[in-house]
C-alpha cells in the first residue's frame, strides 16, 4: 500500500481508500450488503478483475472486508464491510450529497446500475407522512426493476417488483431522480421521455429532505 507519508488523519484515511476504485466498492457493500465477486463486477462497470482482486485483498489487509461462506446452495465465497467499513458510509454519504450539483444529464458513455438508486434515495428523500399506510413505487431505468417501499417512517430500496405498485415510473436515471426528488414536474418529465402511471399523490410521499435530514415542507 502507497503512503502520502504525513501525519495527518486525512492522509492516513486517503492511505487506506484512497486509490481509484476502494470507495466505489465500498458503496457496493454498502447497498448490497453481502455480495459475491461476481456481484461487485457487475456494479463496477469497467473494473479489470485483477484490480477488483487486488483492491479487495487490501481492504481485507487493512480490516474494512470480510470474506465469508456463502450458505448452501451458494458455493462462493460473499463480501462484506467489517464495523470498521461501516464507518466509511457518513463519507460516502458526504460525498455523494456534494456532488450534487454534478449530476447534469448523463454522457453517452456513462453507464448505470438500477441499484445505485438506492443512495439518491436515502441521501434526499424520506416519508412526508408516515403515519399513513405504505406504499411502493416501482422504478424502471434499467433492465431489472426496483421497488421504492415505504416502512416505519423510513424508505426502503430493494431489486424486483410487486403485483400492485401504487406508481410505476420508467425512464432514463436523470429523469426518474428529477421527477422523484421533485426537481422536474410530471408534464416537463413526460414531455422528455418520462413514462408513469398510477398515484401521483404516493409519489408525492417522497419529500426531499432539509439540510438536517428531515421531510422538508
Amino acid at each position: 500500500m502507497r503512503s502520502y507519508g504525513q501525519y495527518c488523519g486525512l492522509a492516513k484515511a486517503l492511505d487506506v481508500v484512497g486509490d481509484r476504485w476502494t470507495l466505489l466498492i465500498v458503496r457496493e457493500l454498502l447497498i448490497l450488503g453481502h455480495a459475491r465477486y461476481t456481484d461487485l463486477q457487475r456494479g463496477l462497470p469497467g473494473i479489470a478483475t485483477n484490480l477488483l482482486a487486488d483492491r479487495l485483498r487490501e481492504l481485507e489487509e487493512a480490516g474494512l472486508v470480510a470474506r465469508v461462506d456463502a450458505p448452501p446452495p451458494v458455493a462462493t465465497a460473499l463480501f462484506r464491510l467489517t464495523p470498521r467499513g461501516q464507518e466509511l458510509e457518513p463519507a460516502v454519504v458526504a460525498l455523494g450529497r456534494w456532488a450534487g450539483p454534478l449530476m447534469g444529464e448523463p454522457g453517452a458513455d456513462e453507464e448505470f446500475r438500477n441499484h445505485w438508486l438506492a443512495l439518491p434515495v436515502k441521501l434526499f428523500l424520506a416519508d412526508s407522512t408516515p403515519e399513513r399506510r405504505p406504499v411502493s413505487i416501482e422504478v424502471r431505468i434499467g433492465d431489472e426493476p426496483m421497488v421504492i417501499e415505504t416502512t416505519g417512517g423510513s424508505l426502503r430500496v430493494r431489486p424486483g417488483s410487486v403485483e400492485k405498485p401504487d406508481a410505476v415510473v420508467a425512464g432514463g436515471p436523470h429523469l426518474v431522480l428529477g421527477f422523484l426528488t421533485g426537481r422536474l414536474p410530471l408534464a416537463s418529465a413526460r414531455a422528455r421521455g418520462l413514462s408513469f402511471k398510477g398515484s401521483l399523490a404516493a409519489v408525492r410521499r417522497l419529500r426531499p429532505k432539509d439540510p438536517e435530514g428531515t421531510p422538508g415542507a
